[in-house]
C-alpha cells in the first residue's frame, strides 16, 4: 500500500496543546477542502506528493528518531483521506501518534481513532472559504471529535482566526461545539491567530474579545504558530 506524501521531517510542534514537543511530521498530499488561509497550499493536490509505501515510510521515520522524540504527527493536506494507510503504518510501528485533521470525514477518522493518542480538529468558519456555504461541516467536525474522544484520543479543537473574523462568529461556534459534544468538559478550544503575527498589531483587542466570548462555553487557549516565529518547519 502506498500514499501520496509531500515530506517527512523532524521538528517541534508549533501549534496547539502539544506545542514545543519534538515530533516527526508526516505531511500527506491532497485535501478535500480549500481554505483561503492555508499555509501549506503545495499540499492541496494529491498528485504533487510522492507515492511512498508503508515500508519506505517506516524506514524514513526510524532514521529521524531523536532522544527527545515525542510522537508522530499525521498532517497534510488532509491525513484522514489516507486512513487505511495510516492504520497499516501504526499497526506495524509502535509510536505515539497525533492526528491533525479538518474533521470533515468522520467515517474515515473512525478507522484510525483508536490508534491515536492525540488529535487536533481544525474547526472551519464560513469565512475560511471563497464560497462560504459549507453546509453541515460543523456537524461533521463535532462528529469526528466525538469519535476521537470515545476512542480515548486526547483531543482538542482549534480555530484559525483572521483580523476580519467576527467575535460573534467565534462565540457561535464555541456554543455549537459545547452543545453537540458528548463530553464537552474534556475538550479545549485553541484560538490560533493567523500568521504572520504582524497582522495582529492593531487587532489584539479582538483576540481578547474572542477568548472572552468563547470562554463562556469552552476552555480556551490563544496560541500563535510558534514554529513560524522561530522560522522552522
Amino acid at each position: 500500500m502506498k500514499a501520496p506524501i509531500m515530506e517527512v521531517f523532524s521538528s517541534i510542534q508549533g501549534e496547539g496543546k502539544l506545542i514545543g514537543r519534538r515530533q516527526i511530521f508526516i505531511r500527506f498530499a491532497g485535501c478535500n477542502l480549500d481554505c483561503i488561509y492555508c499555509d501549506t497550499p503545495e499540499s492541496k493536490n494529491a498528485d504533487d506528493g510522492d507515492e511512498i509505501s508503508v515500508e519506505e515510510l517506516s524506514k524514513t521515520v526510524h532514521n529521524l528518531l531523536t532522544p527527545d522524540f515525542h510522537s508522530i504527527s499525521f498532517t497534510g493536506g488532509e491525513p484522514s483521506l489516507q486512513a487505511d494507510f495510516i492504520k497499516l503504518f501504526l499497526e506495524r510501528n509502535d509510536f505515539k501518534s497525533m492526528l491533525e485533521t479538518n474533521g470533515s470525514l468522520p467515517s474515515q477518522i473512525k478507522k484510525i481513532a483508536g490508534l491515536m493518542d492525540y488529535a487536533s480538529v481544525d474547526i472551519k468558519l464560513p469565512e475560511h472559504f471563497a464560497i462560504e456555504d459549507k453546509g453541515d461541516l460543523w456537524e461533521k467536525e463535532v462528529d469526528s471529535l466525538n469519535i476521537l474522544i470515545e476512542k480515548g484520543a486526547n483531543s482538542y479543537c482549534k480555530v484559525v482566526v483572521l483580523p476580519t473574523t467576527k467575535v460573534d462568529t467565534v462565540e457561535l461556534m464555541a456554543q455549537h461545539i459545547k452543545k453537540e459534544l458528548a463530553r464537552p468538559s474534556k475538550v479545549s478550544l485553541v484560538i490560533q491567530p493567523a500568521s504572520p503575527v504582524d497582522y495582529w498589531v492593531k487587532h489584539t483587542p479582538e483576540l481578547f474579545k474572542m477568548s472572552e466570548k468563547a470562554g463562556k462555553h469552552m476552555d480556551v487557549l490563544t496560541i500563535p504558530q510558534i514554529h513560524k516565529l522561530l522560522k522552522v518547519r
